[in-house]
């Protein structure tokens, strides 16, 4: 999980949905992206109280991607899957991601998004920023769930659609396939994502 001034009240829902799933064999690593509001002394205070599941670090402010990619190589789990600051995952979220990649090397999944009205389910097209589509249509960053070495070969850029980006390059080298699977809790009723932020910016 990458952290960068998300409010500590969505950060504590994230990292307790990852903290009450079904499958318990699991280390969080939490990687703060420099963030400078008071949120960020409650997340370490949270995560030493949970420090037999949780790891903490920080560094100056680098993106959420340059994060997740340090934050991989702490880890020596077998697999390796993301989760953003402000969702949250199903309790099954990990038991059926499991059970699922079976042969495959990797996958992402559609998620349960919530939403304020009809248009946010959609965010900027990254070929054309000026069109929309849906998020069903879309790689989700933190759908993704694959074997380490997959993770370990292909860094995340620093771009929009950095994981749709990652997935296309998995899936040259990998087995990959997307599922329609809904147990990650996609808030896209949050005006400060940065998919809402693009969109906005390109559509007004």
């Amino acid at each position: 999980m990458s952290v960068y001034n998300t409010d500590f009240l969505l950060v504590k829902r994230a990292i307790d949905s990852v903290l009450n799933q079904s499958f318990q064999d699991f280390e969080l690593i939490i990687i703060d992206d420099g963030s400078h509001n008071h949120s960020q002394n409650l997340i370490l205070d949270y995560a030493v109280a949970n420090e037999d599941k949780i790891t903490y670090l920080r560094h100056k402010n680098c993106s959420q991607s340059e994060s997740i990619n340090r934050g991989i190589l702490l880890t020596n789990s077998e697999f390796i899957t993301v989760i953003d600051a402000d969702d949250e995952y199903k309790p099954n979220h990990l038991e059926l991601c499991l059970s699922e990649i079976k042969s495959l090397d990797l996958i992402a999944s559609t998620t349960e998004t919530i939403v304020n009205q009809e248009s946010d389910y959609y965010v900027a097209d990254r070929f054309n920023p000026n069109e929309v589509i849906h998020v069903d249509d879309c790689i989700m960053f933190a759908t993704l769930f694959g074997k380490k070495e997959v993770f370990t070969s292909l860094n995340f850029l620093n771009m929009y659609a950095a994981d749709a980006h990652f997935y296309e390059r998995a899936g040259q080298q990998f087995l990959v396939e997307k599922l329609d699977l809904r147990t990650y809790i996609y808030y896209r009723n949050n005006p400060c994502s940065v998919s809402a932020k693009v969109k906005s910016q390109n559509l007004n």
